[in-house]
């Protein structure tokens, strides 16, 4: 949507992915960085695989290790896949149901510094007939371009990722005890669904993250900001990224 930006599609890991690429990807390239926004499996331009075993965090990690390659030299870890038969939710009726852009809006305006909580038959709390606003950050122009987007191939691609949550579990048992020992600096809203979920909190600030990642150099909560961090403060975030890494030039 920008200009400036370019899209393309590139194929990583049997997949077709579409790229956008320069700009915060403003604030990064104005600085000297090749920087590249994909669209992960499922949204967007990107391909949508209709079956449940392709949405593993093994794919996902896969997925970006494959687009380095496509730009950089980088030889790929290829994994053995466990297929599992698994049976698709209600919650897509359920979207049909509210619509597309009411869920969007809900989604990107999630603000609870409450545990998260989606109640079966109204996952997403929605009142019938209820107006719900856009967060400050958000334009109708950008809420209309997400919609295309979903509209185009539903939300099938980004809730198999959920889907598929007990075959990632499957799949990881080869990492554990594994310490991921690059440097780390780890960001976050403190109305994030991710740090507000029981236990998280007490993982990252209790030490047992700091075993888990020994080389982490810094953890950053940003007040008042939720689970599209990038988006809320993409300035401040383009910041924190630039500091950590230009000391690896």
């Amino acid at each position: 949507m920008e200009e400036g930006i370019d899209h393309r599609i590139v194929s990583v890991n049997g997949i077709k992915m579409h790229i956008a690429e320069k700009g915060q990807i403003h604030s990064l390239s104005s600085l000297g960085y090749h920087a590249i926004a994909p669209d992960l499996r499922g949204f967007g331009d990107t391909e949508a695989p209709t079956s449940i075993t392709n949405y593993t965090y093994d794919h996902i990690v896969n997925d970006l290790v494959a687009l380095i390659e496509s730009l950089v030299a980088f030889t790929p870890r290829s994994p053995q896949m466990k297929p599992m038969d698994r049976m698709r939710g209600e919650i897509e009726a359920e979207i049909a149901e509210i619509g597309t852009a009411n869920v969007l809006k809900t989604i990107l305006s999630i603000r609870k510094p409450s545990p998260p909580c989606f109640p079966k038959g109204n996952a997403f709390g929605i009142r019938t007939n209820a107006s719900i606003s856009l967060p400050s950050w958000l334009s109708e122009e950008e809420l209309t371009y997400y919609v295309t987007k979903f509209d185009q191939k539903g939300f099938t691609g980004g809730l198999n990722y959920y889907l598929a949550i007990d075959q990632s579990w499957e799949v990881t048992e080869k990492w554990i005890g594994v310490q991921v020992k690059v440097p780390v600096k780890f960001i976050v809203g403190d109305l994030d669904m991710v740090y507000t979920t029981l236990g998280t909190k007490e993982y990252i600030h209790n030490g047992d993250f700091k075993k888990d990642v020994p080389f982490l150099e810094e953890v950053v909560v940003m007040e008042g900001v939720s689970h599209f961090i990038n988006l809320e403060r993409a300035e401040e975030i383009g910041s924190h990224i630039y500091d950590f890494i230009k000391k690896f030039k």
